[in-house]
């Protein structure tokens, strides 16, 4: 069920225990973020990237990768939880905006990258 506040009837509480809550903004929690920046460190190690961005936006947080400051980003880490029943919450997509990899499972979708840290340190 699909709940806009437009819908919320007008005594209804928009939070506490008896009222539907309506998230703001999607954001990356603690897990989350440690296996990201884990894969992060990682990359930066090897020399593949150099910066990060994240926006938290109504319908999806991103984290950004970069190996510059100044350009595009190389790789987008997005987490729709709308997508979360279908093709899964997470997803990378490429410079090209293409989707790499999507699922359910963070560390499996992060899979791709970690691919091509295998290869810089060869």
């Amino acid at each position: 069920m699909r709940v806009d506040q437009s819908e919320t009837p007008s005594g209804a509480s928009q939070g506490g225990s008896g009222g539907v809550s309506i998230p703001q903004q999607v954001a990356f929690d603690r897990r989350e973020m440690s296996v990201i920046m884990s894969l992060y460190g990682r990359m930066v190690a090897a020399g593949e990237w150099r910066d990060y961005g994240i926006s938290c936006l109504r319908e999806l947080a991103v984290f950004s990768v970069f190996r510059r400051t100044a350009e595009h980003p190389l790789y987008r880490i997005e987490k729709q939880p709308k997508l979360r029943l279908k093709q899964g919450q997470y997803s990378v997509i490429g410079m090209d905006g293409r989707i790499m990899k999507r699922g359910s499972d963070l560390r499996a979708v992060l899979r791709v990258l970690e691919r091509k840290l295998i290869r810089a340190v060869d």
